[in-house]
């Protein structure tokens, strides 16, 4: 089957990374994504986008590491198609709880995954399409949070989502006139395990009643935001924040 370009997600191997990689097979992309350390699930994911016909690659890589954009990029397999797509979306939240509460390492940290690790990665990225002359996609997932402030859970998340819309509308602007499309993707509570991690697995049900469509979303719903700007079927879309919030 002819493909449309191989599309790299970072954070790919549960939740919504996982659910935008099967998507974007399922759409006619070979995928190459990052995952952190779970290693069988991420082996899962790339068995599952085989099965659909399409090439897979996933590589273990630390989002907030000093070398994460320099040395991912050279590890990506030759055998796979030029590059079309970037998906920033490994993050991190740390535990929940006040903004008095957060310790110096955990926002540095959030800091370094969520915004200095993507916005590397971005740079690399574009710097080689620039250099072929070639167009792209960037999507970045950002977070309702960005828009809610998340008070009383984890601010220093929100803050950090927030300058990953700054990032995407300023860097859309800056692109568009060389065919390289930047958006985001702004998901409401989705049934991920960033919860878990977070230290609250119910957080979902819990805030269900805020949600004006009264629960949460589901992975594959935000996938398909996704996807949709990758397409070209989106192509005269850049800058823009797409909000998947069940109505927040």
């Amino acid at each position: 089957m002819t493909s449309l370009g191989t599309v790299l997600i970072t954070g790919g191997s549960r939740g919504i990374g996982a659910a935008t990689a099967r998507l974007a097979a399922a759409s006619g992309y070979d995928v190459c994504f990052t995952y952190a350390s779970q290693h069988e699930a991420a082996e899962a994911v790339a068995a599952e986008i085989r099965a659909l016909g399409r090439q897979a690659c996933c590589l273990q890589a630390d989002a907030g590491a000093a070398d994460f954009a320099d040395t991912l990029l050279a590890r990506l397999p030759s055998s796979l198609p030029p590059l079309v797509g970037l998906v920033n979306n490994a993050g991190i939240t740390g535990p929940l709880g006040p903004f008095l509460q957060a310790s110096p390492d955990t926002m540095r940290q959030v800091l370094e995954v969520n915004v200095l690790g993507l916005m590397l990665l971005t740079q690399q990225v574009v710097r080689r399409w620039r250099e072929a002359g070639r167009g792209g996609c960037v999507v970045n997932v950002s977070s309702i949070a960005a828009t809610l402030g998340a008070p009383g859970e984890y601010v220093h998340y929100a803050a950090s989502k927030a300058a990953v819309e700054s990032f995407t509308v300023g860097l859309a602007k800056e692109l568009a006139e060389h065919g390289i499309r930047v958006n985001a993707v702004s998901p409401g509570t989705t049934l991920t395990d960033i919860h878990a991690a977070a230290g609250e697995p119910g957080r979902p049900q819990r805030v269900a009643a805020r949600i004006p469509m009264r629960r949460p979303g589901e992975a594959h719903e935000i996938a398909e935001a996704i996807v949709w700007l990758l397409s070209e079927r989106s192509a005269y879309v850049t800058g823009s924040v797409l909000k998947v919030a069940g109505g927040l």
